[in-house]
């Protein structure tokens, strides 16, 4: 998963992930990686979903896919 997470930063490559939330329940997020912490914990992103920044646990990421077509900037 690190990996992967990795190379979508490295591109700016907008994803579709799965994430479990704090409440035990999944939600489907379109986000841009702005940031991967050093011991490899956390994200940093922002959210289309929510129309803002937020950090994800990397723990409760259940699956991710790359938007085709969707790049930053």
């Amino acid at each position: 998963m690190i990996r992967e997470l990795n190379r979508y930063w490295e591109r700016q490559q907008i994803i579709e992930m799965i994430y479990l939330g704090k409440n035990r329940e999944t939600s489907r997020r379109i986000v841009r990686i702005l940031e991967l912490d050093s011991a490899g914990q956390r994200i940093k992103a922002y959210c289309y979903t929510r129309n803002a920044y937020r950090v994800f646990a990397i723990a409760n990421i259940l699956a991710i896919a790359p938007m085709h077509g969707r790049t930053a900037g």
